[in-house]
C-alpha cells in the first residue's frame, strides 16, 4: 500500500510525505524565519490585501478612477486639467480614486478633496519611494499590483486615462479588455487628450483592426476628449444606467 497523508487541500505520497504534522512545527520549533517569504504564506498576505481595499472601500458610493503621468509637473497645463476633472468630478456626486502618487495622481486628487468630494489613492509598493500625496483623504498601500487593479476595477464606475507612460497604457489595456470580454459593464473608459492618443486610436483601426485581431465595436469602447465636461456627462450618464 502507498504511503499517503492528508494535509488539509493537500495529498502527499511516498518520498513527500512529511513526518510531522503543521501543529507540531508550528508549537514545538521556533526555526528559521525564512517560512515568512514563501509562496503559502504569500497567500495570506494577498488575502490581507483584498480584505483591507474590500474594507476601506465598500461605502465608498459612485467613484471615477483617473490616471495619468507620475512625472506630470505642477506648471504643466495637464495638471491644471486634472485638477479641474478632479474637482468636476466631485462635484457631480463622485469619489475620485488615483494610484495616489505624485503628478497626475496628486492633481487630481487635490482637485476632489478641495473640492469637498472624497479623494481616494491606491498605492503600490515600488523600487523606488513613492508615497501618497497630501491630498489622499483615504488611502490604500498594495504589494500586489493585481490586488490593486481589483480595487480600481471593482469601486469605479469608469476610468478617465490622461496622458502617461507604461503604468497608464498598462491600466488602460486591461480596462478595454475587461469590457471587451464582458467582465464588466457600462464602464466608460475616456481617454483625455485628443493630440495625445490620437495616434494611438489611429494605429488600432490601420493596424490592429485592419489585421483582424479586434472588432470594429470594440473601438467603440474607448471615448476620445478635450473637454473636461464632457467628461463628466459621461461618467454621470453612465451612472445613471448602472442605478
Amino acid at each position: 500500500m502507498v504511503e499517503s497523508k492528508i494535509k488539509g487541500a493537500l495529498i502527499q505520497r511516498r518520498a513527500q510525505v512529511e513526518q510531522k504534522t503543521t501543529d507540531q512545527r508550528l508549537l514545538d520549533e521556533r526555526g528559521p524565519a525564512d517560512w515568512v517569504h514563501t509562496d503559502p504564506w504569500r497567500v495570506l498576505r494577498m488575502q490581507a490585501e483584498f480584505v483591507e481595499g474590500f474594507g476601506a472601500l465598500a461605502e465608498l458610493g459612485p467613484a471615477v478612477a483617473i490616471f495619468g503621468s507620475a512625472r506630470t509637473k505642477p506648471e504643466d497645463p495637464r495638471y491644471a486639467t486634472a485638477e479641474e476633472l478632479g474637482g468636476k468630478l466631485a462635484q457631480a456626486g463622485f469619489a475620485v480614486i488615483t494610484g495616489g502618487g505624485p503628478g497626475t495622481m496628486e492633481a487630481a486628487n487635490k482637485g476632489a478633496c478641495q473640492a469637498g468630494g472624497v479623494s481616494v489613492g491606491l498605492n503600490i509598493e515600488l523600487p523606488f519611494e513613492q508615497g501618497l500625496n497630501e491630498w489622499v483623504d483615504v488611502g490604500v498601500n498594495f504589494r500586489y499590483f493585481f490586488a490593486r487593479k481589483t480595487m480600481f476595477v471593482k469601486y469605479s464606475q469608469g476610468f478617465v486615462v490622461l496622458p502617461g507612460g507604461f503604468g497608464t497604457f498598462d491600466e488602460l489595456f486591461e480596462a478595454i479588455t475587461l469590457v471587451q470580454t464582458g467582465k464588466i459593464t457600462r464602464f466608460p473608459i475616456v481617454l483625455f487628450g485628443v493630440d495625445y492618443w490620437s495616434g494611438l486610436l489611429a494605429w488600432l483601426e490601420k493596424a490592429v483592426l485592419a489585421d483582424g485581431n479586434i472588432a470594429a465595436a470594440d473601438l467603440d469602447i474607448i471615448k476620445l476628449t478635450d473637454d473636461v465636461d464632457e467628461v463628466v456627462r459621461i461618467m454621470v450618464e453612465a451612472d445613471g444606467l448602472a442605478a
